[in-house]
């Protein structure tokens, strides 16, 4: 069997890790010139669902090392109001069984991690065309340069902008939530530590303010860098990615503050995607004021080259289709918005179980379509729910987004929250739901 995954991103990573793991032929193209363009996020937050398909996935070595440069576990999940007064607190014990699994990892690391192992099976600048399937069972993919490769197996794992997805799936679509976001990092110092309250400094925490505007704090701090000291050179910033992203962006070798603003695309620049860092600072500085201080003074100390614009959109589920020679896995066949934050979850998720079907295949000699069929039977039943589940947190049709309703819609949300938060036996099952939707205490073979 020769499997040929179409992107070099968190999943396809993940997958081509197992493959190789087994023993099973596998090429991973990437169209990105270096192993730095195109990475884009400052945090990943890895689910139990995430942690279980590394676990499986990778060589007990490199899982330990992935351990070993996760940041300190969060503790709470916390919602505030734009001047920072506590709409609803929940702790990491309320989520049930498997919250200990949850960690949050630096984007630019966890690729790091992923590509280990796998340098003369990742061809970058590859930049996939189109593909041929032949009677034979075989599939073809083209790249821009001229080159082909043929493989048993074709998987799209090349993300939202999917090449695969619109010659394999032209019905699947995009869907626009409406919702634009800008993204920030700085530094975790004595200076920025002083404007977190305890609850953020150890948990993910969000923002609800007017409009339906929004943020999302992350404090990335980590066990083994206060000494300056790398885990076997994992997540340290080489010659090669100084020379291609310089500043504080990507310096993922020292404790961060990691933030996102969004608001509804009615009330950003038409030509918002196209901003620089630091037309996009400005924008979070002119829309937040009046925002408590100290989260002003944490946007203001943010250094303009570390924001980036994004565009949250979602896919529409697509009814089951054909298994063949071709599949997709990740955000290449279902986009999420960051509602309930389990999209590159999924990705390891469906990454694990396709890797189990086509090693299976491999190993008794059956067809590898059985392998596929297998797999998308598995990945249409959790991943459409999900999809839809995180539209509901994140959708810029939702009341909050509207002129007139949007106040009084906010109002209702922050009385239930505070509500809630008075009542600890209905606050655990809200936050039992929403761990379950995670993974929590879900066990997979």
């Amino acid at each position: 069997m020769r499997v040929l995954v179409i992107g070099a991103g968190t999943g396809g990573l993940c997958l081509a890790q197992a493959l190789r793991r087994a023993g099973v032929e596998v090429e991973v193209f990437e169209r990105d010139r270096t192993r730095t363009d195109g990475l884009f996020g400052h945090r990943v937050g890895i689910s139990p669902d995430g942690a279980g398909a590394l676990r499986a996935c990778l060589p007990g070595p490199l899982y330990d090392t992935f351990r070993a440069t996760v940041a300190i576990t969060p503790t709470y999940f916390t919602m505030y109001d734009e001047r920072m007064r506590e709409l609803l607190g929940m702790s990491t014990g309320d989520f049930g069984a498997g919250a200990d699994d949850e960690c949050s990892v630096s984007r630019i690391t966890l690729r790091q991690v992923l590509l280990t192992g796998l340098e003369d099976v990742v061809s970058f600048d590859r930049k996939f065309v189109r593909y041929e399937q032949h009677d034979n069972g075989t599939v073809t993919a083209f790249f821009a340069d001229g080159s082909h490769a043929t493989g048993d197996l074709l998987v799209g794992a090349d993300g939202t902008s999917s090449a695969v997805r619109r010659q394999h799936l032209p019905q699947a679509r995009l869907v626009e939530t409406g919702l634009f976001a800008v993204t920030g990092k700085l530094p975790l110092t004595d200076e920025t530590r002083a404007l977190l309250p305890p609850r953020v400094l150890r948990g993910v925490s969000m923002v609800y303010a007017p409009h339906g505007n929004g943020a999302i704090l992350h404090v990335m701090e980590f066990p083994w860098d206060h000494d300056g000291t790398l885990k076997h050179g994992i997540g340290g910033n080489d010659a090669e990615l100084l020379r291609a992203w310089p500043g504080l962006a990507f310096d993922n070798t020292r404790d961060y503050i990691s933030w996102g603003f969004s608001a509804h695309r009615r009330r950003l620049p038409a030509d918002f995607m196209r901003l620089d860092g630091a037309a996009l600072h400005r924008i979070v500085l002119d829309a937040t004021t009046t925002w408590h201080p100290d989260l002003r003074e944490l946007f203001r100390l943010t250094d303009p080259s570390t924001c980036f614009p994004v565009n949250v959109r979602t896919s529409e589920p697509v009814e089951p289709w054909p298994s063949s020679s071709v599949t997709l896995i990740g955000d290449a066949i279902h986009t999420m918005t960051p509602g309930l934050g389990v999209g590159a979850n999924t990705a390891l998720r469906d990454a694990r179980i396709l890797a189990d079907a086509l090693i299976t295949a491999d190993r008794d000699g059956t067809p590898v379509l059985d392998a596929v069929a297998a797999y998308e039977r598995q990945m249409h039943d959790y991943a459409w729910p999900l999809v839809a589940k995180s539209l509901e947190r994140f959708d810029g049709d939702a009341a909050l987004h509207k002129p007139v309703v949007g106040r009084l819609a906010l109002a209702g949300m922050r009385t239930g929250m505070r509500v809630v938060n008075r009542l600890p036996a209905v606050k655990r099952r809200m936050a039992a739901a929403q761990g379950a939707d995670r993974g929590h205490g879900r066990q997979e073979g």
